[in-house]
């Protein structure tokens, strides 16, 4: 009798025991959100309620989120590039409707930045589709298609073109954007930044075009999306990170473009984001310890999609065909060399990557085009069943 009360206990014990234990953990990760959200959501000292339903904050540019990193506590910040790169460019007519940089934008009061107001919601799903980097092998698809520089010719110190914009049908648990970015390193050594536009109902709760960019120093252990983590420091006064992009292209008529840059400053070394001919921001060299250079830049179209669901479009959703109303693209293709110069990219300084059958995406770049469309690339397709 004594043995079987005993035992009894035991059970009623370890069973509080693990309550407790899973009461703690839960009480603790809320206890961390509610601190992430503290250092994101700072003071405003003017809020905007955007026609899209959400809030940007007007933070004081010397107080917002990026000076919380631990990397930034004495960092000077850096107003504009130390040398400007003249980002004006004539249009390519490539529609008698055309229409550019349907950007939804504020103003903010001079000496504050515009910083859209994140939720617990926002931040729990921003910190999972960043996770799922990691868990892609065996919860995601994902489809890439894009071009890259070859690495011989490393190092790179910017990637630049214009892009079309988009607003491809997807579901939740996918995604679908058009970006470039700029790498270096193997392994968990990679350091990584990227920038575009994307469609991704789990990180804004709709299924809106948004202007997004993520970072990682460590191969996506640690890094986030826009602005959900300390990080990038915000500059101009209208466009930010996680804006909604207001009007998007339609196949064989308004073509919606949005020129995009990433580039090191030569002195100071930190990684500038220019949209839509604004130097909106930058990524700090003491952000990253494997990104003096890059030993990689491509630009090009990717998709994520839950194991067992068909792939969203990318792009337009039509596959290539040289004509620049139809398929998804990125014109003026332009990197920078040792020379900090932008230059055209010639066909045989790139390699194509497409990993879905050719029924999904496929990809396509020339060099031979009259300027202002110079360099350019095309892709994209319909999707579907793309892993059997």
């Amino acid at each position: 009798m004594i043995i079987t009360l005993s035992f009894v206990l035991c059970l009623v014990t370890s069973n509080i025991g693990h309550t407790v234990d899973g009461m703690y953990s839960m009480w603790k990760e809320d206890f961390e959100l509610e601190r992430k959200l503290k250092l994101i959501n700072k003071s405003p000292g003017k809020s905007i309620h955007t026609k899209s339903g959400y809030i940007v904050d007007c933070v004081n540019i010397n107080k917002q989120p990026a000076f919380d990193h631990p990397f930034l506590k004495n960092h000077k910040l850096q107003r504009k590039p130390s040398s400007e790169r003249n980002i004006s460019e004539t249009n390519v007519h490539i529609s008698p409707t055309k229409s550019n940089f349907e950007i939804e934008k504020v103003r903010c009061p001079k000496g504050t930045v515009p910083i859209r107001r994140v939720t617990k919601d926002d931040l729990i799903r921003g910190i999972s589709l960043f996770n799922d980097h990691i868990l892609a092998q065996t919860n995601f698809h994902r489809h890439s298609t894009h071009i890259s520089l070859i690495k011989w010719r490393a190092p790179y110190f910017g990637v630049s073109g214009t892009t079309s914009v988009y607003n491809p049908k997807v579901f939740k648990g996918q995604s679908s954007s058009s970006h470039i970015y700029v790498q270096n390193g193997q392994g968990d050594s990679i350091n990584k930044i990227v920038a575009g536009w994307h469609v991704s109902p789990q990180l804004y709760n709709n299924d809106a075009t948004h202007i997004y960019s993520y970072w990682t120093p460590d191969n996506f252990k640690t890094g986030c999306y826009n602005i959900l983590c300390s990080g990038f420091v915000q500059i101009d006064h209208s466009y930010y990170l996680g804006a909604r992009v207001a009007q998007t292209s339609s196949y064989g008529g308004i073509m919606v473009e949005l020129p995009i840059s990433l580039f090191q400053d030569q002195k100071t070394k930190n990684w500038w984001l220019t949209v839509a001919n604004k130097n909106i921001g930058y990524f700090p060299a003491s952000l990253f310890s494997n990104l003096a250079i890059a030993d990689q830049v491509g630009l090009g179209g990717l998709t994520v999609t839950p194991v067992g669901a068909p792939s969203p479009s990318m792009g337009s959703g039509h596959f290539p065909d040289e004509n620049f109303s139809h398929a998804g693209y990125f014109r003026n293709v332009e990197f920078q060399n040792v020379s900090r110069q932008f230059n055209g990219v010639p066909e045989h300084f790139i390699e194509k990557f497409n990993d879905a059958p050719t029924k999904c995406y496929q990809i396509l770049y020339r060099d031979v085009y009259p300027r202002p469309i110079a360099c350019a690339l095309q892709f994209g397709g319909p999707g579907g069943d793309c892993d059997n």
